[in-house]
């Protein structure tokens, strides 16, 4: 974990570069997918989710959530992500919903910068790597 400052038009850029992005998103996509058949299940998203541990913490301390709370919110995200709702997630449609709530989460920040702390794998470190990448250049 990393200590960063960013902006909404950080995660903006991030996702505007096609390249850098769709990088990332095949990425993910393939060490999630981890039965190699080109789908996410809910089972693979749900590691993903888990780990994330956005709804067993809060401000960074851990608290005790009922697990059919948990449950259900786990159930809700898979839904958003399966947009033909065949039980499965493409490569496009994880794109997709990725870039949606990217672009949610820069429109939350806004542009005024504000300091995070970030895993070092996620998708806003890779975009404020990308971005201090650019202005290094």
């Amino acid at each position: 974990m990393s200590v960063e400052v960013l902006d909404g038009a950080t995660i903006v850029s991030f996702v505007e570069d096609e390249e850098a992005f769709n990088g990332l998103i095949h990425d993910r996509f393939s060490n999630l997918d981890t039965n190699h058949d080109g789908f996410l299940s809910y089972a693979e998203m749900l590691k993903e989710f888990q780990s994330l541990r956005v709804f067993e913490t809060h401000f960074g301390i851990d608290v005790k959530r009922d697990p059919d709370e948990l449950a259900h919110v786990y159930d809700s995200l898979f839904v958003k992500f399966d947009h033909d709702a065949n039980g499965a997630v493409d490569l496009e449609e994880f794109k997709k919903e990725t870039k949606q709530m990217m672009l949610a989460m820069a429109n939350g920040l806004g542009f005024l910068p504000v300091q995070m702390v970030l895993e070092e794998d996620s998708f806003l470190k890779k975009a404020v790597e990308r971005e201090a990448m650019k202005m290094d250049a």
